[in-house]
């Protein structure tokens, strides 16, 4: 199976780039955006000069649990940046939600509880919230975090929207928001008491 088929049956549609969209990343901007493949794992990023974001991530349901997620964010982490990716909203019925949290939060990621994110999926038209981990080298803050989020918003997810899907994203400052009172439970502090009872 190719590259693109796993991570089509593995990722929600409101959350795929269409193939034609991540192959004029990879070959327009070749010097940012990257696919890591073997044969059980495809990892999609993008490494800008003081930060690197994480597309998609996926290990094929048999490898898991075998330390390849591991290797996979420890060679990024050996470039000493932060590391940004999105994830959906932890959902109490979803045990590959409840794995995958965990994963993270063992890898030491954080929750960017004070970013917003929010943008209509060109596959569905509906509204599509996410939450933001970070990895951070340097003790990074969430502000910082979130003028990388904009970046990679502008870079990457919306690179030759109307080329390709004949409609745009929505202008970042609709989708991305910063407020150091947002009112969000910390994804870990949820699953952590999920642990306990």
């Amino acid at each position: 199976m190719d590259w693109y088929k796993k991570l089509n049956q593995y990722f929600p549609v409101e959350e795929m780039k269409s193939q034609q969209h991540m192959e004029l990343l990879l070959n327009e901007k070749s010097d940012v955006y990257y696919k890591d493949e073997g044969p059980h794992h495809v990892l999609m990023y993008a490494e800008f000069p003081t930060f690197i974001f994480i597309d998609y991530v996926y290990v094929s349901k048999e490898s898991r649990g075998k330390g390849i997620g591991h290797q996979i964010i420890d060679k990024l982490k050996q470039k000493s940046k932060p590391i940004i990716l999105e994830v959906e909203p932890f959902d109490y019925q979803d045990s590959d939600s409840t794995k995958r949290l965990r994963f993270y939060q063992r890898e030491g990621f954080k929750h960017a509880v004070s970013i917003g994110y929010t943008r209509k999926s060109l596959a569905t038209d509906e509204a599509n919230t996410l939450e933001i981990l970070y990895w951070s080298p340097r003790g990074e803050n969430e502000e910082e975090i979130y003028e990388q989020m904009k970046k990679m918003y502008e870079d990457i997810h919306t690179y030759k929207d109307q080329e390709v899907y004949g409609k745009s994203y929505q202008p970042v400052e609709e989708v991305l928001t910063y407020n150091d009172d947002r009112e969000t439970d910390n994804i870990f502090d949820v699953l952590d008491e999920k642990k306990k009872k």
